[in-house]
């Protein structure tokens, strides 16, 4: 938490906005420093990412991919991951995204297609509920990893 709180402002934004591409989620989470605690960090990120409008979330949407599949993957898994992701993309208007925090490797593929097929059944505004939340958790998620220094949401010193 130290490192979180006393980081450079351009380098506390750098990590913000590798963890969501929302340049106000960013804002609002660093003009609340310093933080007591990582539970206070992360109610404050859930907060800020539950008051974004779709215009930010879509914003944040922009630069979000499918996570990557396990190397083993068979190329018939790549094609039928394909075709969903795009008949996601057409009805919705935005890619697909999950959050697949604790999901096993082998699992991975399942989950998303599965995952893909259900919400492809969601109107257009629940799917919008849907989407903030996993963004929500993605965020959460990738603040917890550059909080512990690694991957590539780390807070740079």
């Amino acid at each position: 938490m130290e490192r979180f709180n006393t980081a450079s402002a351009e380098d506390l934004e750098q990590t913000l906005l590798s963890c969501l591409r929302s340049p106000r989620w960013a804002e609002r989470v660093a003009e609340h420093r310093p933080y007591p605690s990582l539970d206070s960090l992360l109610a404050a990120a859930d907060e800020a990412a539950y008051d974004l409008t779709w215009a930010d979330l879509t914003e944040a949407l922009a630069t979000e991919s499918l996570p990557p599949l396990p190397p083993d993957t068979y190329s018939a898994a790549h094609t039928a991951l394909s075709a969903a992701h795009a008949a996601y993309e057409a009805r919705f208007g935005h890619v697909f995204v999950i959050c697949l925090d604790g999901v096993a490797p082998a699992e991975v593929l399942d989950r998303i297609l599965e995952a893909i097929r259900s919400r492809l059944t969601n109107d257009p505004e629940e799917e919008r509920a849907v989407t903030a939340d996993e963004l929500r958790r993605l965020a959460r998620g990738r603040l917890l990893t550059a909080l512990k220094g690694a991957g590539n949401c780390a807070i740079n010193h």
